[in-house]
């Protein structure tokens, strides 16, 4: 669990070697897909059916 002081918050992974993390940006609460295999990874926006980000709701 990320601290109060954290931007991002880590909501869901899978995996061991080859990852798929999901993390939420606290301020803003668009989702974003991190993917990582051996030395390679990268990080891009979840998006919806729509093509438009995934936004979680800020409490």
């Amino acid at each position: 669990m990320a601290s109060k002081n954290e931007r991002f918050e880590k909501v869901y992974t899978q995996g061991a070697v080859t990852t798929t993390e999901i993390w939420v940006d606290r301020e803003t609460g668009v989702n974003y897909v991190f993917h990582a295999s051996g030395y390679a990874g990268g990080l891009t926006p979840l998006l919806d059916a729509e093509g438009k980000p995934v936004v979680t709701p800020l409490s």
